[in-house]
């Protein structure tokens, strides 16, 4: 069960059932930013975000803007966090979220050997502390059950059930 997003194609096979969210050209409720995948297994539904600054298109300055905008947080609190809290609303209102929800987020980094591995252990810390609390009191309802960053390189060995690999 193949499915791509933009040079990156994830191999699901084995998963129940696979739906791309953040889809161009299908209506969404307005405000809403959707997870790029919701991969549904027996036991839990896998929200997937990939984002791709090595892609072969990304013009340097974004890359750069994106680097420091993973380390300030602004990533989290403005992309990452509200993507997993709508594709969770998203999935409740459609009556789809009857199993325990992980995020992983995917990070194509093999053109940015600024970010560290330190970098990506705090960009994960911060996203979990604001899956739990993004206003002043924190969610009575935890959503995530579990919450995970990798890169396209650590994705194999960390994932493990599913694959992806970069095509041109």
């Amino acid at each position: 069960m193949s499915h791509r997003e933009g040079e990156l194609e994830f191999d699901f096979t084995g998963a129940r059932v696979v739906d791309r969210l953040d889809q161009q050209g299908v209506p969404l409720p307005h405000g809403m930013q959707l997870v790029d995948f919701v991969v549904e297994e027996t036991n839990r539904l896998l929200l997937v975000e990939v984002k791709d600054p090595s892609a072969i298109g990304a013009r340097p300055e974004r890359r750069a803007t994106w680097e420091e905008e993973l380390r300030d947080g602004s990533f989290v609190n403005a992309e990452l966090a509200p993507k997993c809290r709508d594709s969770y609303t998203y999935l409740h209102l459609m009556d789809r979220d009857d199993r325990p929800i992980a995020y992983l987020v995917v990070l194509g980094l093999c053109n940015m050997p600024g970010i560290l591995p330190a970098d990506l252990d705090q960009l994960a810390k911060r996203l979990s502390a604001r899956l739990k609390q993004e206003a002043d009191q924190p969610w009575v309802r935890q959503y995530a059950s579990a919450c995970q960053v990798v890169t396209v390189a650590d994705w194999n060995s960390t994932v493990g059930r599913y694959s992806v690999a970069r095509v041109p």
